[in-house]
């Protein structure tokens, strides 16, 4: 018998093991979330006396008629806002740190090109809590407060889209740009018609990291925001917990309805971001 059947004989109890164990946690992680499902059909207090039950007593869909309104605005509003608000976020969020990951590659030795380099790396590891008083300083000096342009303009700011799309660009080589110019083609031209295209892989998983990134936000959209008007759902949530108690039945409803299009969009796309991630990450 061959070395090469040995090991195969012998390696195939440790995959089936190790298939095992990867199931298993698996279940561990999607454990809470479908408890959260079972949760958003059970009333309060069924939820209080067995909290641990894996299946609903009934299928009772009212308390998502009970949460169509939260704090005087419809739930319609805070989807509409979430989407609005994420999608514009995460287009502008792509298209400014696009542009200037490619700049400061581009011509790194300008003045000041560096050091904003280094800013847009340490703001990774900046608590979004430590930024609450310059945050609201800020916004009431441009007269943003209370508005979906202050919400927006803050959401784009992003570190780690900067870093993946810096990564990237420095992969490109260099004789693809010197070609370039040579041919006559100016920096637009180069950007344009050579550079993004390239990038479209790393430019798609961007897009997708920021947008669900920015759907869960909730700190700066409650900072901004002066009344529930422009709240998203993330925030709605926060505030279904108030001083007079939980509904939890209800707060379990508003998640699912919150956390189901993410969820729904990552387990569509997780190849795609992880092979970005892994793209625009790893220089080399």
């Amino acid at each position: 018998m061959s070395a090469a059947v040995q090991m195969t004989r012998v390696s195939r109890p440790l995959q089936i093991v190790a298939y095992v164990f990867a199931g298993l946690v698996g279940l561990a992680f999607l454990y809470p979330y479908w408890w959260m499902l079972v949760s958003a059909f059970r009333s309060t207090r069924a939820i209080m006396d067995d909290p641990l039950r894996l299946l609903p007593e009934t299928l009772d869909f009212s308390i998502f008629t009970e949460i169509a309104s939260l704090g005087g605005v419809s739930l319609v509003r805070y989807i509409a806002n979430s989407l609005a608000i994420t999608t514009a976020s995460t287009v502008l969020s792509v298209v400014v740190t696009a542009l200037g990951a490619y700049a400061l590659t581009r011509k790194p030795q300008l003045p000041g090109f560096t050091a904003l380099r280094y800013g847009f790396l340490v703001t990774i590891m900046y608590p979004y809590m430590l930024l609450v008083i310059p945050v609201y300083l800020v916004m009431f000096k441009l007269g943003l407060l209370g508005s979906y342009a202050g919400i927006v303009l803050f959401l784009a700011l992003g570190p780690i889209q900067f870093f993946l799309f810096e990564q990237f660009f420095r992969k490109i080589p260099g004789e693809v740009i010197e070609a370039a110019i040579i041919d006559g083609a100016n920096e637009t031209q180069i950007l344009f018609r050579i550079v993004l295209p390239m990038a479209s892989s790393i430019t798609a998983t961007v897009a997708l990291i920021t947008f669900l990134l920015n759907w869960a936000q909730w700190f700066p959209v409650l900072v901004i925001s002066k009344t529930p008007d422009t709240y998203t759902l993330p925030v709605a949530l926060l505030s279904m917990n108030t001083e007079l108690g939980a509904n939890f039945q209800g707060i379990m409803a508003l998640a699912v309805i919150t956390t189901l299009p993410v969820a729904g969009l990552f387990l569509l796309a997780q190849k795609r971001v992880m092979a970005g991630m892994a793209s625009g990450a790893v220089k080399g």
